[in-house]
């Protein structure tokens, strides 16, 4: 297996795609610090609801949402100005929220989009909401998810990887993110029981690569630095290991662009996204 990582995890570019309410202000929150912190562009965004039939029934109506939007993001943008962030603002109008976003990370070579989380429910899908689910499906870069009272990381980053390409990604980005946020960082990798000896060694091996390479890139720097192979189905695992070892943000790996309107229900990222208690990195 090769012992190098994918080189990625740079955010020189973030997109914040609000819609102005409460499910919004933890990805607001999150944005402001992340941008401020890897000293990145942020484009505020906002997508104002309509289609041709209803512009042309109530265009004053439009009108209005759509300076009601501007004058929400005009605040935004001075908050980020005032914390010494370069920013612009986006304003598109579409029948759905998730193709206007995805759109504008394209045209702008976006490299993470922040998106809201609903509030907790049963599903997983109400909860990860069916926007954000095909943002994530969609999006040519990898997106941040935060629910409601999220903030940027403060105690410990944890990324889950199972040593594929995506997998390497995953752990590039939390790497980098660890760095420059100055938190310890969890590399977890999940078995299942009916694994073989063989296949449960290659896991252990999985975490080791990661973490010897790290090593190597940081000069031995590995203060912070810690590996755990867990069995069990490997959303709730991550969740777990999460709650347990006080992580704030979660980074895994996506399976990449998708041909369906919405995530294949199910997925360990949708999963992990609906049931986490922090804000969680998809990385593509």
């Amino acid at each position: 297996m090769d012992s190098q990582l994918s080189p990625v995890g740079r955010f020189q570019t973030l997109l914040l795609a609000t819609d102005g309410t409460e499910c919004s202000a933890g990805a607001e929150a999150v944005a402001l610090g992340a941008a401020s912190r890897c000293e990145s562009r942020l484009i505020l965004m906002r997508v104002v609801l309509t289609n041709p039939e209803y512009e042309s029934m109530a265009p004053d109506r439009v009108a209005d949402e759509t300076a009601a939007a501007r004058d929400d993001l005009e605040l935004l943008r001075k908050r980020a100005v005032d914390m010494g962030i370069g920013c612009e603002t986006v304003i598109r109008h579409g029948v759905d929220a998730y193709l206007p976003v995805v759109q504008a990370a394209e045209e702008k070579r976006v490299d993470c989009i922040v998106v809201g989380r609903r509030q907790r429910s049963d599903l997983a899908r109400l909860m990860v909401g069916d926007s954000t689910a095909r943002i994530i499906g969609h999006a040519p870069c990898s997106v941040l998810v935060a629910a409601q009272g999220a903030d940027r990381p403060r105690r410990r980053i944890l990324v889950a990887t199972d040593g594929s390409r995506l997998g390497d990604a995953a752990c590039v980005a939390a790497a980098h993110l660890s760095e420059v946020c100055e938190l310890p960082l969890t590399v977890l990798t999940v078995t299942s029981a009916d694994l073989d000896e063989e296949r449960r060694a290659e896991a252990g091996q999985t975490v080791q690569r990661v973490l010897d390479t790290l090593m190597r890139e940081r000069r031995g720097r590995g203060a912070g630095l810690e590996g755990m192979v867990e069995q069990g189905r490997p959303d709730a695992v991550i969740v777990d290991v999460a709650r347990g070892r006080g992580a704030d943000l979660i980074v895994v790996g996506s399976h990449g662009r998708t041909g369906l309107k919405r995530l294949f229900m199910g997925s360990v990222s949708e999963r992990v996204i609906g049931h986490a208690p922090c804000p969680v990195l998809v990385v593509k």
